[in-house]
């Protein structure tokens, strides 16, 4: 593992509950780190018995391992697919495909392979709470507004094409709202904390970010802050 109007932004929707069964202690510890980090509820269990009691009280999503003491994963993902249709991610170091095919078989959703980076596992964690949520898939502030289902930004009605990496910042952005971010943490959680590079990379792409989403309009959403960093405010 590596790394690190109405609107569906973490500070107006509820708090979403994510499930992580894993016997791996320092697997779980970094897991449920970065997912708090990230604005998500997290709920553990260390063996199968206790993660299936806890996935059958209907969490949003459940990130469940294959190799669990008690009932290992796949029986685990069975039962609960019996009874709710709850998100299923599963993790595993086994990556050959009639396992994957046995794990969505079994009635896991999705299938990410140990090792892993944070950023792969959080990408899937949101798409599959989108897929839950449409609403997730809409991301607005005032007059800017990003279709994460459609992949595409627009303000004032106007569509505005961005590269990949300007889109990741802006969704970075817009999922953090209002708060201040300094470089490193904008590094970080667009490029990830693996990729080497300088985070003053951070000022060349808030400034191509401003020409394409601030600079023709009055009100300006990009902020800077002195000495700390930038934030995306109303």
């Amino acid at each position: 593992m590596t790394g690190g109007g109405a609107s569906a932004l973490p500070e107006e929707r509820r708090k979403y509950k994510i499930l992580l069964v894993e016997d791996d202690p320092q697997i779980i510890r970094v897991l449920k780190l970065e997912l708090e980090h990230e604005g998500y509820e997290v709920d553990t269990a260390a063996d199968g018995l206790s993660g299936l009691e806890k996935a059958l009280k209907e969490p949003d999503l459940v990130v469940l391992d294959l190799m669990l003491p008690k009932l290992d994963g796949m029986e685990v993902a069975s039962r609960v697919r019996a009874k709710s249709r709850v998100p299923i991610i599963m993790l595993t170091a086994k990556d050959r495909i009639p396992d994957r095919v046995a794990g969505l078989d079994r009635g896991a959703d999705d299938y990410v392979v140990k090792p892993f980076s944070i950023e792969e596992l959080l990408a899937r964690i949101r798409a599959r709470l989108r897929d839950r949520d449409p609403q997730e898939n809409l991301l607005t502030v005032k007059d800017l507004v990003m279709d994460r289902d459609r992949h595409e930004v627009s303000r004032g009605g106007a569509q505005i094409h961005l590269t990949a990496k300007e889109y990741a910042l802006l969704e970075y952005l817009l999922l953090h709202r209002n708060k201040v971010h300094s470089r490193d943490e904008l590094f970080n959680g667009v490029w990830g904390s693996d990729f080497l590079g300088d985070s003053n990379l951070i000022d060349v792409y808030i400034r191509y970010l401003r020409g394409k989403i601030d600079d023709s309009f009055e009100d300006k959403l990009i902020q800077t802050v002195r000495g700390v960093g930038y934030a995306l405010k109303e």
